[in-house]
């Protein structure tokens, strides 16, 4: 067997000389704008142990065990470490989402490592030298921009690479952290106009009243449903945390190396106290301090969000007091895919710390905490597609590196996604190709998506995701959405005519949604291939409203938004009747 050297990533300060034998991790580290670089070397590319879908939900099922255990273990470190007393509830609030997160991203880096290094003869590996705690994030916002990143995913293979059995090659390179935007004028104006209106509310505020930030909720209908619950309207805005300095005696609560690199378990223990955010350690005592100033409710009996609840400390440290007090929790699903995947980090973490989560429509018997409302994103929303439009292609990107676990396509499987967008375009007759707009995303994160098309189309229209997805709907007559995502669910509420198609190999349903999908594809809108999608567009293409007003595609269409994106008649009055019982068992 051929000695090839490991590369764990793009950056080119790790690779060896153009002559030598190469094994790329994985389709992360080969970038296509790098292409000419990479493809004259002799090279393969290591399996990907996800690539066995059971593997993964069996992998997702005992990290979820671990996340337990770890979290039990760290609200004991972190209660002594700051001198509280508080519950694993407050600490899941806190430090819940950056903790599955990151077990679950090091699961892979670390699982990748030992099958290349069992499964193939490694010669070396360059590793880029550390200097000190390298790259911990401020915050969990901080925390989402670097897990992203080739930087931080070197650092982590680095890392992990130390405990194993694969000679390594330290380098000198400098790797700075990616900038952040420059905050814009617009910007700073808006955040001092929302400072000012926080400020003039706080004198309207009654200490025990609901309240709300980031509740998806258009504004009209957030005014209601406060004045329904005899309450000032007001809509509060979050604050950013500063930069905290690191101070590492204070993590070095466990300094024992991993004895034995094949038990993960002892693996994440030795890596939490090295990545922990700033925020959870060296910034605590000034994290309570910031929430202490807010100028929200001190005690509300209610708290209600769709999307605070994962990226803002501020917030999540200030709910988790409230919580521990003795105020209920609400969350919004604010995004498809809930309710319908097999297994979903965001959904299970969202249940756990909520007292109630307010659905789109599903609702299943052994979730108790879910109540069904509906699409409360689409409340008074009316949008109409144009007869003579084009066909929207809308398109999805993940991280080139696996991140939080649900039912999806991970890391270099998107590139098998890009293939199935290729072939519904190439399967489509030349006279509907041109009448094809590809919405790509907006993100990239380094698949070049646009040169990939241009590649395989030069003459495709293309939209670079800048247009909102209203107006290019109003220029489109048929949408096709290629993902398990928010998009079908609000284009199908809307009651625009589409069609969707993805391979279920990699968006798995839970058996319950398995029925609703087979009745949508008895009707032409759900496809397993793309080649089942084009033949449906081409079929319906001069008669778009004629297929998707059909009496059976109607039935099929409302009884799947029903469950999956109900524009209910009167959600203020169901969400007022939810939010008095909640505040009445406080």
């Amino acid at each position: 067997m051929v000695k090839r050297f490991l590369v764990t990533t793009p950056l080119e300060d790790t690779w060896p000389a153009a002559d030598v034998p190469v094994l790329f991790l994985g389709e992360w580290a080969r970038l296509y704008d790098r292409k000419l670089i990479w493809e004259k070397r002799d090279s393969i590319v290591a399996s990907y142990h996800w690539d066995d879908r059971e593997k993964l939900h069996k992998d997702y099922l005992y990290l979820q065990a671990l996340y337990e255990e770890l979290l039990s273990e760290l609200t004991l470190t972190l209660n002594v470490t700051h001198g509280v007393n508080y519950s694993i509830r407050y600490w899941r609030i806190v430090i819940g989402p950056w903790l599955g997160y990151f077990m679950q991203m090091l699961f892979d880096r670390w699982a990748m490592l030992k099958l290349v290094i069992h499964d193939y003869s490694i010669g070396c590996v360059m590793v880029i030298r550390e200097g000190g705690y390298r790259f911990v994030p401020n915050d969990m916002a901080d925390f989402e921009s670097l897990y992203v990143t080739d930087a931080w995913n070197e650092m982590i293979y680095g890392q992990l690479l130390a405990f194993m059995t694969v000679p390594i090659k330290y380098v000198e390179a400098v790797i700075h952290r990616s900038n952040k935007p420059k905050k814009s004028c617009d910007g700073q104006i808006k955040r001092s106009l929302h400072k000012l209106v926080d400020n003039t509310l706080n004198r309207f505020v009654r200490n025990d009243e609901c309240f709300f930030i980031s509740s998806y909720l258009p504004i009209k209908q957030a005014l209601c449903l406060q004045f329904r619950l005899a309450q000032l309207p007001k809509f509060w805005h979050s604050t950013a945390l500063p930069k905290i300095t690191s101070d590492t005696n204070k993590r070095k609560w466990d300094k024992i190396a991993p004895e034995n690199i094949d038990d993960f378990s002892e693996v994440v223990r030795y890596m939490i106290p090295r990545h922990i955010p700033l925020a959870y350690l060296e910034g605590y005592h000034k994290l309570l301090t910031l929430t202490e100033k807010l100028p929200w409710p001190k005690q509300p009996k209610v708290i209600f969000t769709s999307n605070s609840y994962n990226s803002d400390d501020v917030f999540k440290v200030w709910t988790a007091e409230k919580v521990e007090m003795g105020s209920k929790l609400i969350i919004g699903q604010h995004g498809g895919y809930f309710g319908m995947g097999r297994w979903c980090f965001a959904e299970d973490h969202q249940l756990a710390i909520s007292d109630r989560f307010i659905t789109w429509g599903w609702a299943e018997p052994e979730k108790l905490k879910v109540f069904p409302v509906g699409n409360i994103k689409g409340l008074g929303k009316s949008v109409k597609c144009s007869k003579g439009g084009l066909a929207l292609l809308v398109q999805v990107v993940h991280p080139r590196y696996s991140y939080w676990m649900y039912g999806t396509p991970i890391s270099g499987q998107w590139l098998d996604y890009f293939e199935d967008q290729y072939r519904f375009a190439n399967a489509l007759p030349s006279k509907h190709q041109d009448q094809l707009l590809v919405r790509l995303y907006a993100q990239d994160y380094g698949w070049c998506q646009k040169q990939r098309w241009l590649d395989r189309f030069p003459k495709i229209n293309i939209d670079d995701g800048i247009k909102s997805m209203e107006s290019l709907i109003k220029e489109s007559r048929l949408y096709i959405s290629t993902y398990n995502a928010t998009t079908y669910l609000e284009s199908m509420s809307l009651n625009i005519p589409t069609i969707i198609f993805w391979n279920p190999k990699y968006w798995e349903l839970r058996d319950s949604a398995v029925p609703y999908f087979e009745k949508l594809k008895s009707v032409g809108i759900f496809h397993e291939t793309p080649e089942s999608a084009a033949k449906q567009m081409s079929v319906v293409w001069d008669d778009v409203a004629g297929w998707w007003e059909d009496q059976a595609v109607q039935a099929v269409r409302k009884e799947f938004c029903d469950r999956y994106a109900r524009i209910p008649e009167k959600p203020l009055k169901m969400m007022e009747n939810l939010f008095r019982e909640v505040a009445g068992s406080t």
